[in-house]
């Protein structure tokens, strides 16, 4: 799911993102339910956005005067500071910094872009500023460019080989290939494009296909008007069918050119060793129009990149670069593309190089990187956990100094989870710098997310707005005076009271861009252009450090870039939103060299409440009324942590700090003065007394200074946030905050207790004031134990003075804190304060349960409802539409992972479960797969990896999703669902085995259930008693009962055991929109609603039917039990070898001379027939065909068998029905046997012509004059033995239906009538209820070949490969 504040990448800059949507109209607003979250890239894809800042004292190391980096006043551009803007660097004093120092650039140092991938083409990332290489691997560490590549193939004496799509392809002669096997496997391109890319693709495709099309139209208009004109009367029955067949053929053209779907063309790989590398070469002819281009042969070989650093283009038209890396011995190739144009402008951020334009470089120019792709393209550029664990393998690998990562989303809990202790791992034992990007989920409070605003190891950064960023990049008509943060950054603290963003940096820039978006940088802005504006920041004093020899530690940068940062704003709560500020590369350089020999050394926090040893938090927030009115005694542990390979002896055991503690407010915040610190750690007690705080946000510090070198600052801090909320003691419960003042970037935060009984919010904004168009962010946040925070947010755009209303959920008992916001660019260049007045009502319906579970039995279910702060109307609604059935695996695979980038930097191999569950739908629906163990959590759980897939019996994909599954529309079948879940730990995977997976399918409208309601217990049964609404008065009780469903109106297919699930809700708002409350989910509390589908009722008719008496005698029946018998072994018996084929043969010889004429048997004779494969001799296979049904077709009494279904039957009349039924079996095993024997003689026909035509009409000579009763005449023509036999069969069923039609469809081709065969067999495949059936296709395939209608036989041949893919993708 997409979170609200991690947009799409691909939209270009001018375009408003889907999570702050918003529009030109008069006034508009959309508001967002709390989600989920879901994982993209953190970038906003609009002009800016922030918090207005106030002038800010001086950093706590060094002088701060002179330059401001960026905040100046009447502040006016020119061409240079133009091209600056668009880059920023002075922000952050890098460029003064390279000024100073121009060899310490970035050179020496390595990054890792955990993104979603890096285009080596892209403009200033092909070489540093010393000519070394840009980018020294590119990795696709998701999986979703890998090819099945364990086929291999030996080429023939011309050179040629059979490539995995069933192509010949001519392999270059010059290719080394010693051991002469070729690996082959391919791809559907699309799977490597992205959406975008795609999309432009489709519609250049449609265009010249269309042309192609029209084409054909023309042609087949043309001999249908040319067939008119010659026959002006067409009344002879073969001119009809003629011009119909004309007819046929234009009318195929023009609707497939209506249902044009392209899946995009098909590209080979062939793998090969050399002798001394695996070299790739790629077959692209399908996506070039001229033939001649794109051939494997004139493929210039491809080798891991990190071994040569090439790359290549797929075609002109797409213009998008690739990556080839070989695994596991040449059976696995991957395919690397990136997944959205986010990770080249994150990469460009940090490192770009531009030898004729400097001013455009980025931060590090001179710094090196690898590019590792955790976005996967798959899941549309979301990130995977095995892609952040790859990620990882490939940092430590490479030696890498720093990872960026502008990535993430909301938590459960911070600083948990497997990544973060892989990320802990890097860092601490390792000495990688990790920096990430806090969020986009601004600008309420603790919406940092996971893992760059929550996790300690990694430096996370919030993303600054300067006025010359505004000015240029923005294009705004007047910047602001002053640098700020946008509006949309994520603040602090996190919910265990940690600041959350660590230093602010410049979050937007026009920077490079992949080829494929052809043009050569955009503007992007978000904390993900924070990040590696940092990085770049942190890429040049590594620079400095190595020259220098300076040791190299993440936590001796991460203090230099804290105490050297300058504040943004003036008040102490500015740093829950910027950190300790706008990170400063001079300044931390300075404090890098004077602290040089100052032990590496991370202070760890943990902090309790005196008394409770849990939970453990970072720093301490008191956010909720109750913590508020009394002081509180907290215990600080302070434990020094040293790297990993730090020697007991020389830095353990002499480490001793005397560190002086201060607080920033001692009548808020007292504590010990002093503390000795050693290796060991110390803890002390402090106080925190809130008890005189006004209502509202306070922020303070305690923090550790070194008493005998204070110039290095603080060396740890503690956070202590304070949100006194004000209590709401009006009734009816309302809030009115009156005209507060507004400017650009201004933001007023409220923070109220939630009345306890309240669940919805009614609220109203109104805005007055202003001149030009205002835009609004509303947010409301409430944080409750082990949840991640509830959020709601909306925009709301004003064009002239105005109200809007709206509403949302709420928890009683809790803080909310409410967040107006105007957004930092909206109304500059206006001079008008915008006053806004805002009104909050509470409303609630207190009820005695939450979740309502519904048991099965007729029982209904009591509800107790009251309304506790003022009188509500009870409009209850409840209805269940979906229905989740659990499945249990099947199958399961327990395995080490081969290849080398799924070990673990301590050597550990990675495992892998894959687990298989078979689910049936018999009608289509859109069908969700749920995991409550593992769902909805990507940083915050200990749980690797996980992914799905699931597929049809002919091994198409139709659904693919990971921890955050999607809702899927599947066709009428049987699937396979694989879920692939990895860990190093085996005991972790052991246990899930057995691992339960629920299916919810949704119902469709005419299925869903809507629940009553009743006054008494008993209305259920007695009708009687309907609830509908009432007036609940407060401190009154009422009751009312939720009838269970009428078990007649239960969906089919809903098996014992499943579980119906709905809504259930209770309230009105009182400003209506409420769509008639009969859809519990458009008010704005709904609760969960479960039905427990009870066992099925008795079948009453079972059993009936069993007291007729046999007239047959023991030893008849005894007889008739020995043939079936007989004839079941017949029908298990294995074909697959000679030796098999020859004993089943002989044991068919034997029972038909036991029992011949036994139709039963003779049908099974066929089908065991057509059951053989590997067959050498198919015309000598067909003739036996031929034979066998000839022999059911004589053992079947036709005459009978029509008298029988001429006449009707009693269906009261058992013996009646029973014979009814023998006779409809008979009549399908003739059907069948003349619809085998048609296709036999048309299959001969193809295979031998008029030879093996006239083959078959002699042999079957004797056997026609037997099935019709008739001998031929002696004219000496021979009879058309297909066209009779065809005939034949149109006497007994539809010749057009799915089963039989194929029939009829060569029937028309036999005759030249190919228009018309091709309709027919469009028809059937249309009628066709069940999963696609090959043959069907392969013979559209030769139909349109036949017609000579390439551009259409290309199409199908394309999805061929979608429908019937050889194998299953790779995980």
């Amino acid at each position: 799911m997409q979170s609200p504040t991690l947009t799409k990448l691909t939209v270009l800059p001018c375009t408003p993102p889907p999570s702050r949507h918003f529009t030109t109209a008069f006034l508009s607003l959309i508001i967002r339910k709390p989600s989920t979250a879901a994982r993209r890239p953190r970038k906003r894809e609009w002009s800016g956005s922030g918090s207005r800042v106030r002038a800010m004292p001086s950093s706590s190391f060094g002088d701060t005067s002179g330059d401001d980096n960026g905040r100046l006043r009447n502040f006016k551009l020119n061409e240079s500071t133009f091209l600056a803007s668009l880059m920023p660097k002075k922000e952050i004093a890098a460029d003064r910094f390279i000024e100073a120092h121009p060899e310490y650039d970035g050179r020496g140092v390595l990054i890792a872009i955990f993104d979603s991938g890096v285009d080596p083409a892209a403009a200033g990332l092909q070489v540093t500023s010393d000519g070394k290489p840009k980018i020294l691997d590119v990795l696709d560490c998701t999986g979703s460019g890998d090819v099945d590549t364990s086929k291999v193939v030996k080429a023939d004496e011309g050179g040629c080989i059979r490539g995995a799509s069933g192509a010949s392809l001519a392999v270059n002669s010059s290719w080394k290939n010693p051991s002469g096997e070729w690996h082959v496997g391919y791809k559907l391109v699309y799977e490597l494009f992205t959406d975008t890319l795609t999309s432009r693709l489709k519609k250049e495709r449609k265009k010249k296909w269309d042309e192609k099309n029209k084409e054909e139209i023309a042609k087949a208009v043309k001999l249908l008007d040319e067939f008119d004109q010659k026959h002006t009367k067409v009344e002879d029955g073969n001119l009809k069918r003629a011009r119909e067949d004309l007819q046929n053929r234009v009318d195929i053209l023009r609707k497939q050119a209506e249902s044009f779907d392209d899946k995009g063309p098909i590209i080979d790989a062939v793998v090969w060793h050399d002798g001394e590398v695996w070299r790739v070469a790629l077959d692209t002819q399908s996506l070039e129009d001229d033939p001649d281009c794109g051939k494997l042969a004139n493929f210039e070989p491809l080798t891991n990149y990190r071994i040569e650093r090439k790359f290549g283009v797929f075609s002109k038209l797409d213009a998008c670069t690739f990556i080839v890396n070989v695994y596991d011995e040449g059976k696995i190739l991957s395919i690397v593309t990136d997944s959205s144009p986010h990770g080249t402008h994150v990469a460009g951020i940090a490192t770009a190089f531009h030898p004729k334009e400097s001013l455009l470089n980025g931060v590090a120019p001179g710094a090196q990187l690898i590019s590792c792709k955790i976005g996967d393209s798959r899941l549309g550029s979301m990130e995977t956990g095995t892609g952040l664990t790859r990620a990882l393998i490939a940092a430590v690998e490479h030696k890498c100094d720093l990872i960026n990562m502008s990535y993430g989303e909301p938590t459960l809990l911070p600083d948990y989870g497997r990544f973060v202790d892989l990320v802990n791992e890097v860092v601490n034992k390792h000495r990688l710098i990790f920096v990430s990007s806090a969020g986009n989920s601004g600008p309420a409070l603790s919406t940092v997310g996971a893992p760059g605003g929550t996790t300690s190891s990694i430096i996370g950064v919030g993303a600054y707005v300067s006025p010359a960023m505004a000015a240029g990049a923005h294009c705004v008509v007047e910047p602001p005076s002053e640098g700020l943060e946008y509006t949309w950054s994520s603040r602090g603290p996190t919910a265990d009271g940690d600041l959350g963003v660590c230093v602010s940096a410049p979050g937007g820039a026009v920077a490079p861009v992949p080829t494929w978006t052809l043009q050569r940088r955009m503007l992007m802005n978000g904390t993900s252009m924070a990040s590696p504006s940092a990085c770049g920041g942190i890429a040049l004093l590594l620079s400095a450090m190595k020259a220098e020899h300076i040791p190299v530690s993440p936590y001796s940068l991460r203090k230099a870039l804290e105490n050297t940062a300058v504040p943004v704003g003036g008040l102490p709560e500015d740093k829950l939103t910027t950190g300790q500020g706008l990170m400063q590369v001079d300044k931390a350089y300075e404090y890098i060299q004077k602290s040089q020999n100052v032990p590496c050394v991370w202070y760890q926090i943990k902090i309790n409440q005196s008394g409770k040893p849990s939970p453990t938090s970072r720093g301490i927030y008191l956010r909720e009324a109750s913590a508020c009115q009394h002081c509180t005694e907290w215990t600080v542990q302070v434990e020094p942590k040293f790297h990993e390979d730090a020697s007991n002896l020389e830095e353990l055991v002499p480490f001793e700090e005397c560190i002086e503690l201060h607080s920033s407010e001692k009548a808020v915040l007292r504590a010990p003065d002093y503390l000795l610190l050693t290796h060991n750690g110390r803890s002390f007690n402090i106080v925190v007394d809130p008890i005189n705080l006004r209502d509202g946000l306070h922020y303070f510090e305690l923090y550790g200074v070194d008493c005998k070198a204070p110039w290095r600052g603080p060396l740890f801090r503690i956070p202590i946030t304070i949100t006194k909320p004000m209590a709401v003691v009006n009734r009816p419960p309302l809030v009115s905050f009156s005209r507060m003042p507004f400017q650009p970037g201004h933001i007023e935060r409220r923070f109220i207790e939630v009345p306890l009984g309240a669940s919805w919010v009614e609220a109203m904004i109104q805005i007055s004031g202003f001149d030009t168009t205002r835009r609004f962010f509303v947010d409301a946040v409430q944080i409750c134990p082990l949840q991640r925070p509830k959020k709601w947010e909306s925009v709301v755009t004003f064009s002239s003075a105005g109200t809007k209303s709206f509403a949302f959920p709420v928890v009683g008992g809790r803080t909310m804190e409410l967040v107006i916001a105007q957004f930092w660019s909206s109304g500059i260049g206006s001079h008008e304060t915008t006053n806004v007045e805002f009104e909050v009502v509470f409303h609630g319906i207190d009820i005695n349960r939450g979740e309502v579970l519904l048991d099965g039995s007729e029982a209904p279910t009591r509800i107790d409802a009251e309304a506790l702060l003022a009188s509500e109307k009870l409009v209850p609604a409840a209805l269940l539409n979906k229905i989740r059935t659990p499945y249990r695996p099947i199958e399961s695979k327990l395995s080490a992972l081969a290849t080398n980038r799924d070990k673990l930097p301590s050597g550990e191999q990675i495992l892998a479960l894959t687990l298989i569950y078979k689910f049936k739908l018999e009608d289509a629906a859109e069908i969700k797969p749920q995991i409550p163990l593992l769902n909805n959590r990507v940083y915050d759980t200990k749980f690797e990896s996980q992914f799905y897939m699931i597929s049809d019996t002919n091994k198409r994909i139709y659904a693919i999703g990971d921890v955050y599954p999607k809702s899927s529309k599947l066709p009428k079948g049987e699937y396979n669902l694989q879920l692939y879940l990895r860990h190093d730990n085996v005991q972790y995977l052991e246990k899930l085995k057995q691992l339960v997976l629920f299916i919810d399918r949704n119902l469709e409208e005419k299925d869903v259930i809507r629940l009553s309601f009743f006054s008494q217990p008993d209305g259920p049964v007695t009708g009687s008693g309907s609830f509908k609404s009432s007036v609940l008065v407060p401190g009154i009780k009422e009751a009312i009962y939720l009838g269970p469903p009428s078990k007649d109106k239960l969906p089919k297919n809903s098996p014992q055991g499943s579980v119906l699930l709905g809504a259930i809700s209770y309230g009105k708002l009182s400003c209506g929109g409420q769509e008639g409350g009969k859809n519990p989910r458009k008010n704005p509390v709904s609760y969960q609603l479960s039905y427990i589908v009870p066992p099925n009722k008795l079948d009453e008719d079972k059993g009936k039917g069993s007291s007729s008496i046999s007239t047959k005698t023991v030893s008849e029946r005894l007889e008739e039990e020995v043939r079936d018998v007989k004839i079941k072994i017949l029908s298990t018996l294995k074909q697959d070898s000679d030796e098999e084929r020859l004993e089943w043969k002989k044991f068919a010889s034997s029972l038909k001379s036991e029992y011949p004429k036994y139709t039963p048997l003779l049908a099974k004779v066929l089908e065991g027939l057509l059951c053989q494969s590997n067959v050498v001799d198919k015309i000598r296979h067909d003739e036996e065909v031929i034979d066998a049904a000839n022999e059911v077709i004589g053992s079947i009494d036709k005459d009978e068998l029509a008298k029988a279904f001429s006449l009707k039957t009693d269906p009261e009349d058992e013996e009646a029905e029973k014979i009814k039924k023998k006779m409809e079996t008979t009549r399908d095993q003739l059907a069948e046997a003349l619809y085998q024997k048609g296709l036999a003689l048309a299959d001969i026909e193809s295979l031998e012509g008029e030879k093996a035509s006239a083959l078959a009409s002699s042999k079957d000579a004797k056997d026609v004059d037997k099935t019709h009763g008739q001998s031929q005449s002696d004219s000496g023509i021979q009879p058309d033995l297909f066209e009779e036999n065809f005939k034949e069969l149109q006497r007994w069923v539809d010749v057009k239906s799915s089963k039989y039609g194929t029939l009829l469809v060569l029937r028309e081709r036999r005759s030249g009538r190919l228009g018309t065969a091709l309709k027919a067999l469009n028809d059937i495949i249309q009628d066709d209820g069940g999963p696609p059936k090959k043959k069907l296709y392969e013979l559209k395939l030769s139909l349109l070949d036949e017609i000579e209608w390439s551009h259409l036989a290309t199409y199908e041949r394309q999805w061929m490969h979608v429908r019937f893919p050889a194998s299953l993708p790779l995980f």
